[in-house]
């Protein structure tokens, strides 16, 4: 039998196999808590449903240029300007398939195998899994309660100078834990890896999703930085696949030379549909105002059945829990959990390989009646 390639050889992507299994419990009829993925428990807005259902009508849905539709672009440029009060030109605006896309993309135009990265720990697992399967190494810088949850410039500088990375992955709101990074510390490490040759990759996919204060975008800050932002959370569309990044003009044809023959292109109904999702606020005001009642009950519930840690939600719609009272062992913490409970959640471990076992993550995207359910089975039959 043929070998597999080292490449490939990558850890699971632990929420997805929790998710399998949630769902095969719920198509058999259990009734089932689901927290375990990051996904809005909401359709994508009507307007974008009514935009998607009129181009399949009226449209030939073929490809679209490599960087995405122009009118699309033009539109994600206008967002800036509106939102953040920053001027973006539409032509530093590429289209993705998805924020994951948008990852590959971003680490194939400015990363060599050999390179290192840094990136949070605990932090988006996919982040070191796609790094590792370029041959780029991941190097960690531990969050936890003693920081806030919100990386260090000493350890960056360490990073920089000692562990020479060739660049620094950072999110705001960050998965799993919610934490805002401070406006002043996102400049500050912008001017530090600049003034380093040190590319700085924001995610700011939760960007919408934030509850009492302002975030502020990378977008356009230098020529070493890099943003990557999607339609799937705020927007609702997860399973349109369509993300964005804002990339320095000196790279964008190379992202488009990559993306041209990675992906040929962004899908065009998604695209399209995209557009929409800037005219749709209203609805998605009112989805993000569930998310915050749902943040309320989740953390006033855990907090009634003993779990007393939790990082701060400022954003996203997660609840990163310590729950080293109950546990030494997440993952079989959360298979317990599903079987016991019929909640389904994701194990710390995911996102944190040295500190992840005494962690779980609980997402609350989902719809209220959910999230006030799982509250009361933890209630009714307590942890151990």
């Amino acid at each position: 039998m043929s070998s597999f390639s080292k490449r490939g050889d990558i850890a699971a992507f632990l929420a997805m196999d929790v998710m399998a299994k949630a769902k095969a419990k719920s198509r058999a009829g259990e009734a089932i808590c689901h927290m375990e993925v990051g996904q809005p428990g909401t359709p994508a807005p009507l307007k974008v449903r009514q935009s998607a259902k009129q181009a399949l009508d009226d449209q030939i849905l073929g490809y679209t240029e490599a960087l995405g539709l122009p009118a699309l672009r033009e539109r994600i440029a206008k967002h800036y300007k509106q939102d953040y009060g920053v001027t973006i030109d539409p032509e530093h605006v590429v289209i993705t398939t998805g924020s994951s896309a948008g990852f590959v993309l971003a680490f194939l135009a400015t990363l060599d195998a050999g390179d290192k990265v840094a990136v949070p720990q605990p932090g988006y697992p996919c982040y070191r899994e796609i790094l590792k399967s370029l041959d780029v190494e991941p190097h960690f810088l531990s969050l936890g309660f003693e920081n806030n949850w919100q990386p260090e410039i000493a350890h960056i500088e360490q990073a920089i100078h000692k562990h020479k990375i060739k660049a620094l992955l950072l999110a705001s709101p960050s998965n799993p834990t919610g934490v805002v990074m401070e406006d002043a510390l996102i400049r500050e490490i912008a001017q530090l890896t600049k003034a380093n040759n040190v590319w700085f990759i924001m995610d700011e996919i939760y960007h919408g999703l934030v509850y009492d204060q302002q975030e502020m975008t990378l977008a356009g800050f230098n020529e070493a930085t890099i943003v990557l932002n999607s339609f799937s959370k705020y927007y609702s569309m997860t399973g349109w696949r369509i993300g964005w990044m804002v990339v320095p003009p000196h790279v964008v044809r190379t992202i488009e030379k990559l993306s041209q023959n990675l992906f040929i292109s962004p899908p065009c109904l998604s695209q399209i549909a995209a557009i929409a999702a800037f005219e749709a606020k209203d609805e998605l005001e009112d989805i993000k105002a569930c998310y915050q009642t749902n943040r309320e009950i989740l953390q006033n519930g855990l907090m009634e059945v003993g779990i007393k840690r939790m990082a701060p939600a400022d954003g996203a719609f997660y609840i990163y829990a310590d729950m080293s009272d109950f546990t030494d062992d997440s993952l079989a913490f959360s298979q317990s959990l599903l079987e016991t409970h019929g909640i389904a959640a994701c194990p710390g471990l995911d996102f944190d390989e040295a500190n992840g076992r005494f962690m779980m993550r609980f997402s609350y995207a989902g719809p209220k009646q959910e999230i006030v359910e799982a509250v009361k089975r933890l209630k009714e039959k307590p942890l151990s």
